[in-house]
């Protein structure tokens, strides 16, 4: 009942919206006219409303079409960007691992001129107690180099040996310091100074300022085991350097250092030396290696060769009645550099031999009666050196 009603309302209000229409159309002297009827223009209507309709549906349908095509674009430019940033970050990481490398054989280089340098050996296995799991030194320097090549995992061999390479030259250093200390205590022995040795060669430095061509500075354990064998070599060089070879075969002095009366006067004196009676000829030696600095005649030593040692140490003899050495030659210890004489203020064949350091005599004694741990020690030193110097 109440639909019926409601249509019967509904075609009521379309007969009134849309009454049958005549139009009149007056040409040529005569009136025509078109009847519209109301269905038609219901027709119509509903022909516009659906055009309309579709037009607006066709328009929103290409809007959702151009809104998805436009989200498509975004996220294909997004992909795109995430992939040109993998692309970089595997780069980096490469890059990062191939520096690494370079850098480790770089360090590895260095290591092994210098241990060739002050051991001579070239192809010397590291033993295994030397090479062995990191300490908490060598892992905080390991952390440090890890920051650079972030997690990059092709480098975690490399860090092993980054390691590796950092336990060794701790161990090392820990050796040579040993080492070094032992060469101090011998040269101590002899009423020298180290330390003071040590000064004086700090000073006396020089050469052109070559950079450092690797990455970064040159990591601790490396510095400290450079500087360690430095000190090792000066003071073994050092030790070498002491006259404590004998200068001739003589086994027994006929005047000793310091106090004496005078063989011609009688008067006191000071002797700067000693004194090694033997034959006229006999061989005379070198106290120690060194460089040749004067040969001819002092007043009252007669004939005169004096060698240098280096670090302000000179030895000196003199009454030879001939000369074996030249200047500027250098000799090594237990070398022939002259002839036993009497020439200048002398009473008879001998040496006279002294020690000098800066200029200075003193006792000649305690060179020539070293202790057998201390020449042990500078046997030691003299096969290093003379195995470094083989190798070139």
């Amino acid at each position: 009942m109440g639909a019926a009603r409601l249509w019967a309302r509904m075609t009521a209000q379309c007969a009134r919206l849309c009454p049958e229409r005549e139009i009149f159309l007056r040409s040529g002297g005569q009136v025509k006219f078109i009847r519209i009827s109301r269905r038609a223009q219901l027709a119509a209507a509903s022909l516009l409303s659906c055009a309309l309709i579709g037009g607006a549906g066709l328009t929103l349908s290409m809007a959702v079409g151009s809104a998805k095509a436009e989200q498509e674009r975004v996220s294909l430019a997004a992909q795109g960007k995430a992939v040109a940033t993998a692309a970089s970050q595997v780069a980096t990481y490469r890059k990062s691992v191939d520096q690494l490398a370079q850098e480790l054989e770089e360090r590895q280089d260095f290591m092994d001129d210098l241990y060739r340098t002050h051991f001579g050996k070239e192809d010397a296995a590291p033993a295994p107690d030397i090479v062995g799991k990191a300490d908490a030194q060598t892992k905080t320097g390991a952390r440090k180099l890890n920051t650079k090549i972030s997690a990059a995992p092709e480098a975690a061999p490399l860090l092993k040996i980054d390691l590796r390479q950092r336990r060794f030259a701790a161990l090392l250093t820990g050796a040579v310091q040993q080492r070094a200390d032992k060469a101090a205590a011998a040269i101590r022995s002899f009423g020298l100074n180290p330390d003071s040795l040590a000064r004086k060669a700090a000073r006396s430095q020089g050469g052109p300022f070559v950079p450092w061509e690797g990455q970064d500075a040159m990591p601790d354990e490396l510095e400290k085991l450079a500087q360690a064998l430095s000190r090792m070599e000066f003071l073994e060089a050092s030790l070498l350097a002491i006259p404590s070879g004998k200068p001739t075969a003589t086994p027994m002095l006929s005047s000793s250092y310091g106090y004496r009366s005078d063989p011609f006067n009688g008067h006191a004196a000071f002797h700067a030396g000693l004194d090694f009676p033997g034959s006229m000829g006999q061989p005379i030696l070198a106290a120690a290696s060194g460089k040749v600095s004067f040969v001819g005649q002092r007043s009252g030593y007669g004939n005169v060769v004096e060698v240098t040692h280096g670090n302000g140490l000179m030895t000196r003899y003199a009454h030879l009645s001939r000369f074996d050495a030249r200047i500027g030659q250098s000799v090594a210890r237990g070398e022939k550099i002259a002839r036993m004489g009497s020439t200048g203020r002398s009473t008879g064949p001998h040496l006279h031999f002294e020690v000098r350091v800066n200029g200075n005599a003193i006792n000649p004694r305690r060179f020539l009666e070293a202790r057998k741990d201390v020449l042990q020690i500078q046997q030691i030193a003299t096969a290093r050196l003379a195995d470094v110097g083989d190798r070139g």
